[in-house]
């Protein structure tokens, strides 16, 4: 005997509503998701354009990033580090918090959410899908970013080894290697930031607030991250190893940080995605 469907219309399954193609289409169509994949591929762009009225003259400035930005002009593989290390720690914040935070809040805005939830699409899934839309998109924005430049810095450049003062000279193919740990763990420590905004976009009605919350708070982690009189507690902000990935860029190879920040990420994000979806199940529809 199957599942019994009393209660249901004949056919009706709920995994079979709201496509994710579907919803990914639906977002590809909106003007703020084409304008942050388009400010992706225009950012290195804008770089290297500036890079051809630098003097050379300037100081580059000092600290563990020092070396990002002088060896940036020597070869594609540097320049891209450098694309991602200035998009890193505010730009792909903005981002994934836009892709997230408007998620849900943008469709009660609109006075959609209700119509939605009435097709009827399960509320789980609705969360569900949406998460994984915002989620592709955020990915996308990251390796447009990254590709872009990429692609833009080796015409330029060339295809140079991946050079720093923290790291031997490594091969172009090892160098590549180490690029794309870099992405994956930045992926990883943007987790925050999208938990934290899909959180707010189901508290909210308002799509900015939880947009603006997100990344708010994320600064706000990063500002008490400084405050060396909190000892031990700063081990527990989520933004307190979210620089780890310099350490898969030294010789050799520093894991301890990257995979702290690995678990306190996915915590975090795990826990903001638990109470999105309880409090949505559980919330008022009236939008």
């Amino acid at each position: 005997m199957g599942t019994s469907t009393v209660g249901t219309a004949a056919g009706y399954r709920p995994s079979a509503t709201l496509p994710f193609l579907a919803e990914f289409r639906r977002q590809a169509s909106r003007r703020r998701t084409q304008l942050a994949l388009g400010f992706m591929v225009l950012l290195p762009l804008i770089i290297l354009i500036a890079f051809q009225f630098d003097s050379g003259d300037d100081d580059n400035g000092g600290g563990e990033f020092g070396s990002l930005i002088s060896f940036a002009t020597s070869g594609g593989l540097n320049f891209t580090l450098f694309s991602i290390f200035v998009s890193a720690s505010f730009l792909l914040v903005v981002v994934v918090a836009l892709f997230f935070g408007d998620t849900v809040a943008s469709e009660a805005s609109w006075g959609s959410l209700r119509y939605l939830l009435a097709a009827p699409v399960p509320r789980a899934r609705l969360l569900t899908v949406k998460l994984l839309v915002a989620a592709a998109y955020s990915g996308l924005a990251l390796l447009l970013l990254a590709g872009t430049a990429l692609a833009a810095g080796t015409l330029r450049y060339g295809w140079s080894p991946l050079r720093s003062t923290v790291a031997a000279e490594l091969p172009p193919g090892e160098g590549l290697l180490r690029l794309l740990a870099v992405l994956g763990y930045l992926a990883v420590v943007l987790l925050v930031v999208a938990g934290l905004a899909f959180l707010l976009s189901v508290s909210t009605d308002a799509a900015l607030g939880a947009v603006g919350g997100a990344v708010l708070l994320w600064i706000l982690s990063s500002i008490l991250d400084q405050i060396t009189a909190l000892g031990v507690l700063r081990d527990f902000l989520p933004t307190h190893f979210s620089t780890a990935w310099l350490g898969l860029l030294s010789t050799p190879v520093q894991t301890d940080d990257v995979v702290r920040g690995t678990i306190s990420s996915i915590s975090y994000a795990t826990l903001f995605w638990t109470l999105a979806y309880w409090r949505f199940t559980r919330k008022d529809v009236t939008s």
